[in-house]
């Protein structure tokens, strides 16, 4: 790559780990749609997505669980199959034409309802789910961050907060740590692709550390619940257009 394209990837790598590390998410999909726009190598995208998503969802799972805003019950209710099929999506390479506008579309969905009344779906009473709904949910969520590159985490975060099973700033920990387990698996599975991370490697790190230091601060610290929605619509806005346009 030429230090311009250099530049800017890591300027918008940085834009994208801010916004979505405030609501817990790694920011894979952003990190994909920044590489398609400068035609960067299909074989090194998802694998660099994947490495990004490992670093800021690393450290965003450390500042919610320092703070005690990781439900682990919850988690692991999804990742015990989760995981597992992550691996198994890492390894498969299915064309995009049969899964990105289905995906795309149920993403806008889920962003128009987060957006339509946060505040009443930010103070619901949450209720545990049962494990008969988050196992078999937790294989299809593993098994679509495997397939798209992502940690999954644009898929449980509306599940969640739309079931009311947590309020939003514990569902950030509890995605931050989700995402994590599934970045790991994906690249596990697919360990062939990490011989295509870029050299710029270490300076893309850098900038997406640098936004993850704002984004927690903002979704531990910062921003109300509602406007915790309201960011999450956004994420899942980006996410959804970057499936259908790109």
């Amino acid at each position: 790559m030429d230090s311009t394209t250099v530049l800017a990837l890591a300027l918008l790598f940085a834009l994208g780990a801010t916004l979505y590390s405030s609501v817990g998410h790694g920011g894979a999909s952003a990190y994909i749609a920044a590489m398609a726009l400068f035609s960067v190598a299909p074989e090194t995208m998802k694998p660099t997505a994947l490495a990004l998503n490992l670093l800021v969802a690393g450290f965003g799972t450390w500042r919610y669980w320092t703070r005690g805003l990781t439900n682990w019950k919850l988690l692991g209710a999804f990742a015990l199959t989760a995981f597992p099929a992550a691996f198994v999506g890492g390894g498969i390479h299915l064309p995009a034409i049969y899964y990105k506008p289905l995906i795309g579309i149920l993403l806008w969905l889920g962003s128009l309802r987060l957006l339509w009344q946060p505040k009443f779906l930010a103070e619901r009473e949450v209720r545990a789910p049962s494990y008969w709904v988050t196992l078999p949910a937790g294989g299809v969520l593993g098994l679509l961050a495997g397939l798209t590159g992502t940690g999954g985490g644009i898929f449980l975060s509306p599940l969640v907060i739309l079931n009311a099973w947590e309020e939003p700033r514990r569902t950030s920990g509890v995605v931050a740590a989700f995402i994590l387990l599934n970045s790991a698996a994906g690249l596990a599975g697919n360990a062939a692709s990490v011989g295509r991370l870029p050299h710029e490697l270490p300076i893309f790190l850098g900038s997406v550390f640098t936004g993850a230091l704002l984004g927690t601060w903002l979704g531990v610290e910062r921003l109300p619940r509602p406007w915790l929605l309201r960011t999450l619509g956004a994420v899942l806005a980006v996410a959804g257009a970057k499936l259908l346009f790109t």
